[in-house]
């Protein structure tokens, strides 16, 4: 199947002030907590700059280095604060947050965490 070749799934975990990010194709994971704070009191992306940076580092980290790599899409999957399901905006900083850290499609998932071929089916609904 030629192409799975150009395809890059990554599933983005996404915890207090730290951020699980797994290539699945290559099984490679990284993870990294951040210096600075990015959740706040009431929101898990409280300060969507410093999550931004911190994941567009780990999306880097894990992407293949290839002249024509294409854009990895995502599945971002906020674990913890999410009692009571998504509202509208949440739901989009996640997706905007996706899209700022280099991803070519973006998907939110709520629930429980995925296996690979979980993402895979997530992110081809």
């Amino acid at each position: 199947m030629l192409s799975g070749l150009f395809r890059s799934e990554v599933y983005v975990r996404i915890y207090k002030n730290r951020i699980v990010v797994r290539l699945i194709r290559k099984d490679m994971n990284v993870e990294a907590v951040s210096e600075q704070p990015f959740t706040s009191y009431r929101l898990l992306v409280g300060d969507f700059a410093v999550a931004e940076k911190l994941l567009k580092k780990l999306i880097k980290d894990v992407s293949t280095k290839a002249l024509f790599a294409p854009a990895p899409t995502l599945l971002v999957h906020p674990v913890e604060m999410t009692e009571g399901g998504l509202s509208q905006v949440e739901e989009r900083v996640f997706l905007e947050l996706g899209l700022g850290a280099g991803g070519r499609k973006v998907r939110v998932h709520v629930g429980p965490e995925l296996g690979d071929q979980g993402v895979i089916d997530k992110l081809d609904e």
